[in-house]
């Protein structure tokens, strides 16, 4: 067997390998891209590009809908016939997956460079990638004998509206609509990210806890989490809505259901153990941008002002989405490659490094005078740890389990 041959069937020996090695470049690349436009447009390196998108948007869509999914349907790929015991998902579809959307956002770039044309080929390649995982899984959850399929269900669902927020910012590069944008917006964020962590979450953390911490007691209310999933939909219409001013009626609930369950999930107690740590600690970012949203939601309603700017997104963006990622990646990433489930010391400096990311970008809202600088080094503090992490990680992708298994 030739050496290009064993990469190759080491990359599709597992669902996630194919997924997240593209999940880790784009990630790379998306931020790269970013800081050479804010360094542009700020003048603090060079002068700003002319793309055929407008920044902020491109912006949007690469981090909502070009780098989470690559992680998210790695991860889901893998679980789903574990949460179910269905059948396992086959190489020649979690690689079409990961071909089509590759493919999608390689075009995306071509065309921010060139013509807004191509970068439409691109969102519709992403299209056709995403719908026939959308098929893929919703097949594994619909022929699999009766069972609790509660998570699975809330997470397709929140897949289809992925797929529909994707579809309307597609609406908005075709026709320039500014409804569609506010739908893509909003919708990639609040009906399809958040629903879709928070979900994985609620059925994780407290698994992983209980698998490593004595006498540990596995709270899992899904009350909470219909009345959580609730409350997020009414943000995202609120937003849609724009009406900013009454956010905080549905965000303290949220907040104050996010932090109770931080605590009863054994925040303090996780740091026993690092790679079980990095989960609590993403998560806990869950319940303070909540908390953000809604005191600044409650100041706009009794005075107008919007204190806070854009930081209660980034704790939420940075803080819970990317944490969120980085945390379930390498716990897969480790796992799946036979080592020891453990976190070393490297891998727990870069996640604390993205917890510096997130303050930074928070004291560049809270605090205009330092802004551009900060929009710019936060960036390049994300870029340098994630860039490492991908550097640690990305090998393992391509190589043999080092237990001799399969997978």
């Amino acid at each position: 067997m030739s050496a290009s041959l064993t990469f190759r069937d080491h990359l599709a020996a597992a669902p996630h390998r194919s997924l997240f090695l593209v999940g880790a470049v784009q990630g790379v690349l998306t931020v790269l891209w970013w800081i050479v436009d804010l360094a542009g447009r700020y003048g603090i390196v060079g002068s700003a590009t002319a793309w055929s998108i407008a920044p902020p948007w491109a912006h949007a869509f690469l981090m909502v809908y070009g780098f989470f999914p690559f992680f998210i349907f790695g991860f889901l790929f893998t679980t789903y016939p574990n949460w179910m015991n269905g059948d396992k998902v086959k190489p020649r579809e979690y690689l079409a997956t990961c071909m089509l959307m590759a493919a999608g956002v390689v075009l995306f770039y071509a065309g921010m460079l060139t013509h807004a044309v191509i970068s439409i080929i691109g969102v519709e390649l992403m299209l056709v990638g995403w719908g026939f995982a959308i098929y893929v899984l919703l097949r594994i959850l619909l022929i699999t004998p009766a069972q609790d399929k509660r998570h699975p269900r809330i997470a397709s669902a929140a897949l289809v509206m992925g797929w529909l927020g994707m579809a309307a910012y597609l609406v908005w590069l075709v026709t320039g609509v500014p409804a569609a944008i506010d739908a893509a917006r909003y919708t990639g964020l609040w009906f399809f990210l958040l629903p879709i962590v928070l979900t994985v979450s609620h059925r994780m953390i407290p698994f992983f806890s209980s698998r490593v911490l004595d006498n540990y007691e596995m709270v899992r209310p899904f009350w909470m989490l219909w009345l959580m999933l609730a409350c997020i939909a009414v943000h995202g219409l609120s937003q849609y809505f724009e009406l900013t001013a009454y956010l905080w009626i549905a965000d303290f609930p949220l907040a104050a259901c996010a932090l109770y369950l931080s605590y009863r999930w054994g925040l303090l107690r996780s740091f026993r153990v690092g790679l079980l740590a990095v989960l609590h600690i993403s998560f806990a970012w869950f319940g303070i941008a909540m908390l953000l949203y809604a005191l600044q939601s409650l100041v706009y309603f009794a005075s107008g002002n919007l204190i806070l700017g854009l930081a209660p997104l980034h704790a939420l963006g940075i803080g819970f989405f990317s944490g969120m990622i980085l945390a379930m990646a390498s716990r897969v990433t480790i796992g799946h490659s036979g080592r020891p489930l453990e976190l070393d010391r490297f891998t727990w400096l870069l996640f604390l490094g993205f917890q510096a990311t997130v303050v930074i970008r928070i004291l560049a809202d809270i605090i205009p005078v330092i802004a551009p600088m900060f929009y710019v080094l936060a960036a390049l503090v994300w870029l340098i740890c994630f860039g490492l992490w991908a550097i640690k990680f990305v090998p393992v992708y391509w190589r043999a389990r080092v237990d001799g298994k399969v997978g």
